[in-house]
């Protein structure tokens, strides 16, 4: 077997099994894998100096496919309600057969951490068989310095083949797709897709699982810090706004997607960052647009013009989950050690098509759990096949597909946190107003932004502020520089009485929601549920 580059001696292929291979080519770094996947004919090259991918069948997370090996080590630890299960015998035999598989290839190898925290984080081993998705991991992972690699001992390994396709009769999964955990051996497989978010949030999953029990709270969440040293995080499903809002200007950037907070403050589990590309502008977003035209950004399913390869963001015919990934460090006021102090904010992001949501409100405690729990956002007409009017999505934590553990954990642990440290919350409508999608308007981002600025500068604090009769949390009636009217969203619609009948119908799809957290909550909580016109009555 031909082996380049650096890895530590006493660790190397054997150690999970892989046996015969052709080729191992270790830590390459950026330009080298660059080359290698455009030789290989992995993807090409775009007018800027990008790399773009075409993913194929899968061009989002394959979240029916993902499976958590079920032992004593798991089984009373692990939400099953929301965790599909794998026996360990079935994850054995998918790995001798993925390991069989390999023989003969050639395969990328990176050591990586998960977490800019040395306490708090986790070395990750990757075979991947394509050198892009070696670029990928790269990008999002913690890169080691140079010399710390003689000397990488892995604790967690990711065996990542596209070309294997899993039989569904012999490893008991739904497809020849497949994502299978194993959280005792810390060893992840994943087969029969192209999509590198996959590896991604295998890392992240894991940690959402090991770093709870030391008391360390992992979020799915975005996060920036301002000249004086105050952080804010941006909890939010995809579509709200969590990187775009994240990429300011005027703040640090400390990370886009995945953090952790343990006693000493918030520190990001990656290195890079993994954008939303569909209907990108410079104008709108300036930072993330500049990475676009940095060498080996890598670009997942975007659309290029057959003669200049310049990319064309408007272009939705691949996916609406076009997707670039970067080095932290192509955004010009991010900060690359991805360590920062404890949050002064929480910014609940959610799109609201059904266009109820004012642009602010300030939540108390309880609140703050309740809509952690409820991790609210709603989808829109034409998005997905099938959706033709707005459609609530609830993902507990804001990220359902990442927690291992029952919701209540990451809730109570949030919750101590942001009582310990005094963190101000708050939940921003990126969504609709003037009515629901369809008759309304999208909130305008120099809304967004300026109210949000508001918010972390502390004026927002001193803002005068009316109780939402249906939702119960504060919500500020004058803001410099705003126009007061947005900020009731029941005064921008045509029709009042239909704004009533619309709250109710979300303030329903809430409760009915919630149903399933009632019995691990406290009163608190329970009470910031919205109010039903009966029920109030």
């Amino acid at each position: 077997m031909k082996e380049e580059g650096t890895r530590n001696p006493a660790h190397g292929t054997d150690e999970f099994g892989l046996k015969d291979l052709s080729e191992v080519r270790w830590n390459w770094e950026q330009a080298k894998l660059f080359e290698a996947s455009v030789a290989d004919g992995e993807a090409e090259v775009t007018a800027h100096g990008c790399l773009a991918a075409i993913t194929g069948a899968h061009t989002g997370r394959s979240a029916k496919d993902k499976y958590i090996v079920r032992d004593g080590f798991t089984e009373n630890e692990i939400w099953w309600d929301n965790n599909q299960a794998m026996t360990p015998e079935a994850f054995a035999a998918l790995k001798a057969d993925m390991l069989e598989h390999a023989r003969g290839m050639r395969l990328y190898a990176q050591d990586l951490y998960g977490g800019a925290a040395a306490q708090s984080r986790i070395n990750v081993r990757v075979f991947a068989e394509y050198a892009w998705h070696a670029l990928f991991i790269r990008y999002m992972l913690r890169r080691p310095e140079f010399g710390e690699l003689s000397s990488f001992v892995p604790e967690m390994t990711i065996l990542d083949l596209p070309s294997f396709r899993a039989d569904p009769k012999k490893y008991g999964c739904r497809s020849e797709t497949v994502i299978a955990v194993n959280l005792k051996t810390k060893e992840v497989l994943v087969a029969s897709t192209s999509y590198a978010g996959e590896m991604k949030k295998s890392v992240f999953g894991t940690l959402n699982y090991l770093l709870p029990p030391q008391g360390v709270m992992p979020m799915h969440c975005s996060a920036n810090v301002g000249e004086a040293g105050d952080v804010a995080l941006f909890f939010g499903l995809s579509g709200t706004g969590k990187t775009t809002l994240s990429a300011d200007p005027e703040r640090t950037l400390l990370g886009d997607d995945e953090h952790g907070w343990n006693d000493e403050g918030v520190f990001n589990f990656e290195g890079g960052c993994y954008a939303k590309t569909i209907r990108l502008s410079r104008e709108a977003e300036p930072e993330i647009y500049g990475t676009t035209e940095k060498f080996a950004t890598v670009f997942e399913n975007v659309v290029l013009d057959p003669v200049t390869r310049v990319p064309d963001f408007d272009d939705g015919s691949l996916t609406e989950n076009a997707r670039c990934a970067y080095p932290i460090d192509y955004i010009p006021n991010a900060d690359p050690r991805g360590l920062a102090g404890h949050p002064k904010n929480i910014i609940m992001l959610a799109a609201d098509a059904f266009g109820v949501l004012p642009p602010i409100a300030r939540l108390d405690e309880g609140q703050a759990m309740y809509h952690f729990l409820s991790g609210y956002t709603a989808k829109v007409a034409g998005t997905e096949k099938g959706v033709t009017e707005p459609e609530a999505t609830f993902s507990t934590c804001f990220g359902a597909p990442f927690m291992p553990r029952h919701p209540s954990v990451y809730g109570n642990l949030l919750r101590a946190k942001i009582r310990q440290h005094g963190t101000k919350c708050w939940l921003v409508n990126t969504g609709w107003t003037g009515g629901a999608f369809g008759h309304g308007h999208r909130m305008p981002i120099k809304v967004t932004r300026a109210l949000l600025k508001a918010a972390l500068d502390g004026s927002l604090n001193d803002a005068p502020m009316r109780r939402d009769p249906v939702f119960g949390f504060e919500v500020p009636t004058d803001v410099p520089g705003v126009d007061t009217r947005i900020l009731d969203p029941r005064s921008t619609w045509k029709d009042p009485a239909a704004y009533d009948s619309q709250a109710q119908r979300l303030a329903s799809m809430f409760r009915d929601n919630f149903a399933k957290f009632a019995d691990h909550v406290d009163q608190t909580v329970l009470r910031a549920a919205p109010v039903l016109k009966d029920a109030a009555e």
